[in-house]
């Protein structure tokens, strides 16, 4: 999608390409091999209604310039809020000072991986209406509208209603000559209804599974894309069903999981777990290490040999997709894991040259002017079925006593991306191949391994679909990104299962 929209005027009429020129030449002067420029923008507005009234509406937006050097073999990083070339070229020598104090502690000289030079190059991601564009009474109306529908059901006692939208905007330049410019939108709705029984003092609550997308506005109506009427319509009768619904037996259990569930899985246990540089300790302070080590690479049985999961910059829609990283590189395709084996990682230009690779895979990125640009994760998907087109009923058809799964909810998982445990927003129990109502208060237990590889069947490309977050954190300081998973339905044998209030102690 290069050149299919226009980046707004108001980005492109900052003064890029001088800033980018004071920038790299201030950087060469002060002893830089390598020195990049990032002018980075960020739109954000969030509206949140409650029981169809406004509980908040709030407007942010982030300009500002980083400059990256290296200089000796050591990153130097500085940034600033104010766009002129005098202070781009302060900001840049700044970045060099930095790098010649830190020269003594650092005990591996930096290389990047090579990039091909890309030159005035745009990239703007698919949508069609910009959310920023549509006033927000507009916006509010809709969302009170949908929370109204579900407000006249019997039994829904609250609502809430959200969206996240944001714009992101990037300017990116560097000394071997690149200069690429790029704009994109996602959008995070939700909706919940609550019901309350008040003698018991207890309450439950359902959502919609519509997921945060790189799309704009036109994602709020109803399309192809996303029923919203239909499932507002449903959202009633399955709380209700849900409240009356008999409590899980823990256990062995036969698991069909609808791909709004499975994304989270995938994000926790596959996502990060093969993100190099968590891979190799850098990750230990903060959130953790990760069991699938580099020695381990074309050796590890993630699972099944149906289980293949690729990463993807270039996914259409897909919150982590970009034309070109943080550090210049083409968004890109590959494998992580190919017939149940591991077989790749997620890295960016410092971290390839370690693993031996001869370029990035273009996992570079910040979520602010005023961030230093680490590795991130790509959009990490579980295939689908490519030679049958098994459809989630089908998988469900092969289940004597198990638990359909719908919906994600609370996840836990330790710091090796290893032992886990998940619920969702809906759990229908599975009799002789057949739905046989709703069950509560349900988790799935296992490792990681054991979980994929007791993945007997994939759905076929009919049932993938994308999920997702906004709010992925990583790193110290902290930062977040979004990203997409997407996977099929899926049937696994013989999970554990946890009954959660059990487990609680009521």
């Amino acid at each position: 999608m290069v050149g299919v929209r226009q980046v707004d005027d108001e980005f492109r009429a900052l003064p890029l390409r001088s800033l980018a020129d004071a920038a790299l030449a201030a950087a060469r002067a002060a002893g830089a091999s390598h020195a990049d420029v990032r002018v980075h923008r960020l739109v954000t507005q969030s509206i949140r209604l409650r029981d169809g009234k406004v509980q908040a509406v709030s407007d942010s937006s982030v300009l500002g310039l980083a400059v990256r050097v290296i200089v000796d073999g050591t990153w130097g990083f500085a940034s600033n809020a104010e766009l002129s070339p005098d202070i781009a070229a302060q900001t840049a020598r700044r970045a060099a000072h930095v790098a010649t104090t830190l020269r003594r502690l650092n005990r591996e000289n930096v290389e990047l991986a090579p990039e091909p030079v890309y030159d005035e190059v745009v990239w703007v991601s698919p949508y069609e209406v910009d959310p920023f564009n549509v006033p927000t009474a507009d916006k509010v109306g809709l969302l009170a509208e949908y929370s109204g529908r579900l407000a006249a059901s019997d039994g829904v006692d609250h609502t809430t209603a959200s969206v996240l939208q944001v714009k992101e905007q990037t300017f990116y330049a560097d000394s071997a000559g690149s200069s690429i410019t790029q704009q994109r939108v996602r959008l995070h709705p939700q909706i919940e209804a609550t019901t309350v029984d008040q003698s018991a003092g207890v309450f439950e609550t359902m959502r919609t599974l519509a997921p945060p997308v790189g799309r704009g506005w036109e994602y709020l109506s109803d399309t192809p894309t996303w029923d919203w009427s239909s499932e507002l319509a449903q959202i009633p009768e399955w709380l209700a069903e849900k409240v009356k619904a008999p409590s899980v037996e823990s256990g062995p259990t036969d698991l069909v999981i609808e791909p709004s569930n499975l994304w989270l899985t995938i994000h926790e246990s596959i996502g990060h777990a093969t993100e190099y540089d968590r891979a190799i300790g850098y990750e230990a302070a903060y959130a953790g290490t990760s069991f699938a080590t580099p020695d381990k690479l074309g050796t590890l049985k993630y699972g099944t040999p149906i289980m293949n999961v690729t990463a993807d910059r270039t996914e259409e829609h897909g919150l982590a997709s970009i034309g070109f990283d943080d550090d210049g590189v083409a968004g890109q395709r590959w494998d992580l894991v190919r017939d149940g084996i591991l077989v790749g990682y997620q890295l960016d230009r410092v971290f390839a040259p370690r693993l031996g690779l001869e370029r990035s895979n273009g996992c570079s990125y910040a979520d602010s002017p005023h961030h230093v640009p680490i590795q991130r994760m790509a959009n990490v998907s579980l295939q689908p079925d490519p030679n049958v087109d098994t459809t989630t009923d089908d998988l469900i058809s092969r289940v004597q006593n198990g638990i359909y799964i719908v919906g994600d909810k609370s996840w836990s998982i330790d710091m090796q991306r290893y032992n886990f445990q998940f619920t969702g927003q809906r759990f229908f129990r599975i009799r002789n191949g057949r739905l046989d109502g709703q069950l509560r208060d349900v988790a799935y237990q296992a490792t990681t391994t054991d979980f994929w590889g007791s993945m007997e069947a994939v759905g076929g490309p009919s049932t993938w679909r994308l999920g997702g977050a906004f709010n992925c954190g990583k790193a110290q300081p902290g930062q977040v990104a979004a990203v997409s998973h997407g996977c099929p339905s899926v049937l696994l044998r013989g999970i554990n299962i946890l009954n959660t209030r059990s487990e609680a102690g009521q």
